[in-house]
């Protein structure tokens, strides 16, 4: 399986690459910056310089030649303004998905956020509304797409070790989940074309992953 990853030198994405790698899969990590490079070849995976706040769809479509699916990880990070949320969370999301249309790659996968189904209550950060808004805008966007899509709502990620077991489903209720869990569930979600146009929220759990992503096909 070949898999571009939209932003490819983030923490789910680089642990996503290397779980891709070692069961060897090929996984292609777009960054912006060509210093990130290395980080990936130390993932195991092959690094593409493909800014997608400056990228066309044209330029876009190229990198995906021959990918069995992608996965949006990207997103405009710490210390980055409302602006930046709606270029990277929602706009890089859909320049992503035209261009998988028209690369003919089907299977997209969006890593989202817990807490977009209702509106920032009065009194948010500005910068923390900007950010679910945007997340609430590439889904919204994703759903009205023939794309076999499916979208991943983390709880609140953490660096600890992975468990291997989750809660995943339509509502997890609010907790935490490890980085290295979520880039497992993205594993197994890329494995079980049933999980399409599904929107699935994740947080540690009892679950182990492969029946917990099962479970969601029933």
């Amino acid at each position: 399986m070949r898999v571009v990853i939209a932003g490819g030198h983030g923490k789910i994405a680089q642990l996503l690459e290397r779980d891709l790698a070692e069961r060897g899969d090929t996984a292609v990590g777009l960054i912006r910056h060509p210093g990130q490079a290395g980080a990936l070849r130390d993932a195991g995976a092959e690094p593409v310089v493909c800014d997608l706040e400056h990228a066309d769809v044209t330029d876009v479509t190229a990198h995906l030649d021959g990918a069995d699916a992608v996965v949006f990880a990207a997103g405009a990070g710490p210390g980055s303004g409302a602006a930046r949320k709606d270029t990277v969370d929602r706009a890089a999301a859909a320049l992503l998905a035209d261009a998988a249309t028209r690369a003919g790659v089907r299977r997209y996968l969006l890593i989202s956020s817990m807490g977009v189904d209702a509106p920032p209550s009065a009194g948010t950060d500005e910068v923390w509304a900007a950010y679910l808004r945007a997340k609430r805008a590439a889904e919204d966007d994703l759903r009205g797409r023939d794309l076999d899509w499916t979208i991943l709502r983390p709880g609140r990620l953490t660096d600890d070790a992975p468990t291997g077991q989750v809660t995943l489903t339509r509502h997890a209720g609010r907790g935490a989940v490890t980085r290295a869990d979520v880039a497992r569930v993205l594993v197994a979600l890329l494995d079980e074309p049933g999980t399409a146009g599904a929107t699935l929220e994740l947080v540690n759990g009892p679950t182990p992953i492969a029946d917990a992503v099962a479970a969601t096909t029933t």
